[in-house]
């Protein structure tokens, strides 16, 4: 047999008497091995990716496949990439810009994957594989939490594709399975947000439910809301009269960003809402002569007592205290003012693309596959269904 030619593979035999360490001698005696140069590195030594088999014909298939790889642009060392670097390396590198709490967010929805396949060379991954580990995370979870594990693994293989760490996306492939029912968003009716607005009167928090529930603002745009983006008088002599208003520009968000652009939105307030933060500005005035040097003041409307950012936790445990002085129980939600704000004005009227306008959402369709439960039958629009409903 002739020499094999400049830049030809290797194959060999790797004989038994050729490994001298008892610990490999049970991984390299008697196998084929084939080797392919990819050049020289920056340091000047030769850069070989190996495989090996039990037979010369498997390493040739191997070889065969490598080569398919490198000529598909994959030179990294693909069979040592597992599913759990992969992981990692999307959190590290592939989620700029987001906040740590969203970073963690996605580890602990991909926690259960990593568990059934981490391991696995990202390579060797099927579609089966990722199929089984969704549907063992779906014996325990919602199915909200399942599809979001299943976007989030086909991201970060997505990010190790353009990284040259594998050729497809098999995750892509791949339908999510139903998971656990999850516990449903609720909305409030009128009695129950009569008997919340009463039970409000009498809490720290009474003006953040009042605003949030007859705007339907987010829980996190109300948090970031500062008294520079609010008129509460107006302008009647304007033309046309501007009314009392509400600029929701901002949110707790990364970055101070509302959620979509569309969220972006200046609200005209009903009458309940401009007493309600009227006096709400005048109890704020005197926590601040309270707090004396203690307060900080970064213009927010709804603040802690020394005028700091209000915690999601505080303002959860705050709600819970209303609901149950309201004869509702523990178990609302914040959120669930703004289920309530669109469950009251579709009731009363207003068309979904008006409420979809006033909520800040994307699209109607936003509107209706979010809130499909809460939306009715249709006619008008703005904060005087809301004075209506709640007059007297």
């Amino acid at each position: 047999m002739g020499r094999r030619g400049f830049g030809d593979d290797a194959i060999y035999f790797d004989h038994s008497g050729d490994c001298h360490d008892a610990r490999l001698h049970r991984r390299c005696s008697g196998r084929w091995r084939g080797a392919v140069s990819l050049g020289y590195g920056p340091d000047g030594k030769r850069i070989r990716r190996k495989v090996s088999g039990r037979t010369k014909e498997e390493v040739k298939d191997k070889l065969g496949k490598l080569h398919s790889d490198l000529d598909a642009g994959i030179r990294t060392p693909a069979s040592r990439y597992t599913v759990c670097q992969a992981v990692e390396d999307w959190l590290r590198e592939g989620l700029d810009g987001r906040s740590e709490k969203t970073v963690t967010l996605y580890r602990q929805v991909l926690q259960p994957v990593v568990d059934c396949i981490g391991k696995l060379a990202l390579r060797e991954l099927t579609a089966q594989d990722v199929r089984q580990a969704l549907a063992e995370v779906a014996r325990t979870r919602s199915s909200r939490t399942v599809g979001m594990a299943h976007n989030s693994l086909e991201r970060a293989i997505r990010h190790a594709e353009a990284n040259d760490y594998v050729r497809r996306n098999v995750a892509a492939l791949v339908k999510p399975p139903t998971g656990q029912p999850g516990r449903p968003s609720r909305s409030l009716t009128l009695e129950q947000a009569a008997s919340l607005l009463a039970a409000a009167d009498t809490s720290p928090l009474g003006d953040y439910v009042v605003l949030c529930l007859l705007t339907g603002v987010r829980t996190e745009e109300a948090r970031a809301l500062t008294w520079d983006h609010v008129d509460l008088d107006g302008n009647a002599a304007a033309d046309p009269p501007i009314p009392p208003h509400v600029a929701v520009w901002r949110s707790v968000r990364a970055h101070g960003d509302t959620k979509t652009q569309l969220s972006r939105r200046t609200l005209q307030l009903s009458e309940r809402v401009v007493r309600a933060l009227r006096e709400h500005q005048l109890r704020q005035a005197e926590q601040r002569l309270l707090a004396g040097d203690l307060w900080q003041d970064g213009g927010l409307v709804f603040c802690t007592s020394v005028g700091s950012r209000l915690d999601a936790a505080n303002v959860r445990r705050a709600f819970r205290k209303i609901t149950k002085a309201a004869g509702l129980g523990e178990q609302w939600a914040p959120r669930e003012l703004r289920t309530s704000f669109v469950s009251l004005m579709s009731s009363s009227g207003v068309p979904v693309e008006e409420i979809a306008r006033l909520a800040g959402h994307s699209s109607s369709r936003t509107t209706e596959v979010v809130y499909r439960r809460e939306l009715r039958p249709v006619i008008t629009t703005g904060a005087e269904i809301m004075d209506k409903i709640f007059s007297g």
